[in-house]
């Protein structure tokens, strides 16, 4: 069989969650490539693979790293020419690798369908290379264990679901806030200065649960979000790695 890019989801942080089939490909793939947000970053993905996988396993293994710069990305404008110039750098290694006939594994973190790096690289080797065979393995997401771990259901019934980056226009947020019934907030690390207010405003305050490093072992469930609130840079921020759910009902 001709060799493949795998895109694997490996879940939020748990190594226990990940999927049958996503163990099976990253056992089977002969490289796995990581990315990383700096040139020397380290990859939260391939612990959560590290974690999963024996050391022999491992072992057996070229592990590479690729470097995405992370830059907001809007889709009405384009990617910065960094950005871009990261991807096509990190398709034409995946691309070398492919034809010498070496099947790559590319971990990311929850699902790869959920604003994930993953899609960028599979379409970028699809211009460079189109004859590059390219699978998607399913992950659990990071708002589906955030749900898990608050006991709180997503939507039910007739519920409508939002998911959306916090970093929207205070005037697109606002208008799904009041939408949906229930709001999953992506991204909300630096913007709680500006986005409690707003939960504030729209009396949800009491509705929203911040999950920081939902499925890692220091995982935290905060229901008060009230420390959050003031002017920026003079409240605390949570880590990297945190979601907001907001459920009205």
């Amino acid at each position: 069989m001709s060799a493949t890019l795998y895109i694997v989801g490996v879940g939020p942080g748990d190594p226990e969650l990940l999927t049958m089939k996503a163990l099976t490909v990253l056992r089977q793939c002969p490289v796995i490539a990581t990315p990383t947000a700096s040139v020397q970053g380290h990859s939260t993905a391939l612990s959560i693979v590290r974690q999963a996988l024996s050391t022999v396993d491992l072992a057996e293994k070229e592990i590479i790293d690729l470097y995405f710069p992370m830059h907001k990305i809007h889709r009405e404008q384009g990617p910065e020419p960094l950005v871009v110039q990261a991807w096509q750098e990190a398709a034409r290694r995946i691309a070398g690798l492919l034809q010498e006939g070496r099947s790559v594994a590319f971990p990311t973190l929850g699902d790869p369908a959920i604003y994930s790096t993953g899609h960028y690289l599979a379409m970028t080797l699809a211009e460079i290379y189109p004859q590059a065979r390219v699978h998607f393995v399913p992950g659990i997401s990071a708002m589906s264990a955030c749900s898990a771990n608050t006991r709180a259901p997503l939507c039910l019934g007739d519920d409508m679901l939002a998911v959306i980056p916090a970093t929207f226009s205070d005037q697109r947020l606002r208008q799904v806030l009041e939408s949906f019934n229930t709001i999953v907030l992506m991204k909300v690390h630096r913007v709680m200065h500006s986005l409690v207010p707003l939960l504030r405003e729209l009396n949800l305050l009491d509705k929203a649960a911040l999950i920081e490093r939902a499925g890692m072992a220091d995982e935290r469930v905060l229901t008060d979000l009230t420390p959050f609130a003031g002017e920026e840079g003079c409240v605390p921020q949570p880590h990297y790695f945190s979601t907001i759910i907001v459920r009205k009902r």
